[in-house]
């Protein structure tokens, strides 16, 4: 029976940040799944995803570095995908998890690829949340537009209804009760008493080069997620994974689905139907492997 009660799991990176993770309990003998959010996003984010599985799962959910509960860097120059795997293979050994089922959205899907690529015998199954190899320039200046720019509202309601003007495209069908839930899943209420996102406002230094972006190949990264049960979903409305891309994923990763969330952008959070159901077959396939 799926359960949304998690505790609390503190763990250190190499240089002494304490980082955080929820902890849902599930069963010894299966893999844990070990969910990777988004640029802006934190542990609450797999929110939908711990209400599905956990009990039957043992799930995961991490603050990066920099978000949540988890301490932000001193530097900016470590809130870079490298930096976050090492991050995450620490908490790996600490809890001495042999195999998992990884979850990433946006970059904790690429984290989850770079992973692969030092650990090729840890997953034992894979779902990449509206991220490719080939990361689309419409969307990564809409992303760069909206982050590190540290604005606070005075009431949830204010958080939400900001939060729908500048995101309705992504989730055109959304009610006002849907953004305050996903407000209070982006945003906390900071000292000063205002709500404002719940991250470092420095992540976005190292995200503004456009060109660090276009330099790097992510092919050869993808490719080594193959040949195991894996799930690739892309958000119908997605400006920042194209059709194109979700294509060729399909044909060049052996063992990998791919399902479309209807009538959604970058990102589908899980919640979905489609999203759910996929996610479901997915650990099937974990289970019969």
């Amino acid at each position: 029976m799926a359960t949304s009660e998690y505790a609390d799991f503190f763990w250190e990176s190499s240089e002494g940040l304490k980082l955080h993770a929820r902890d849902y309990a599930g069963a010894a003998d299966r893999p844990a799944i070990l969910c990777l959010p988004g640029l802006t996003r934190n542990a609450r984010d797999f929110e939908p995803v711990a209400e599905a599985f956990a009990g039957q799962w043992r799930v995961l959910a991490l603050d990066f570095r920099g978000r949540g509960e988890s301490d932000y860097a001193k530097e900016s120059d470590s809130y870079v995908p490298l930096t976050y795997v090492a991050d995450v293979l620490a908490l790996v050994d600490e809890l001495k998890l042999d195999k998992v089922v990884a979850i990433g959205t946006s970059l904790g899907g690429i984290v989850t690829t770079l992973i692969a690529l030092q650990r090729p015998d840890l997953f034992a199954g894979v779902v990449l949340n509206d991220i490719g190899p080939v990361i689309e320039s419409e969307g990564l200046e809409r992303i760069r537009d909206h982050v590190g720019h540290g604005r606070s509202f005075p009431t949830w309601m204010h958080a939400a209804r900001a939060l729908r003007d500048s995101s309705q495209a992504i989730y055109p069908d959304y009610a006002i009760e849907d953004w305050l839930a996903l407000a209070k899943r982006l945003m906390c209420v900071g000292n000063n008493g205002r709500i404002a996102y719940d991250y470092d406002m420095k992540i976005a230094e190292p995200f503004s080069d456009p060109a660090a972006a276009e330099a790097v190949d992510l092919w050869p990264a993808f490719e080594a997620l193959g040949g195991r049960p894996g799930l690739v979903l892309r958000g119908e409305l997605s400006d920042l994974f194209s059709p194109v891309t979700f294509a060729a994923m399909g044909t060049r990763l052996a063992g990998f689905d791919c399902v479309t969330v209807p009538r959604v952008g970058h990102a589908p959070t899980l919640a979905e139907p489609e999203a759910q159901a996929a996610i479901a077959r997915l650990l099937g396939r974990v289970l019969a492997a």
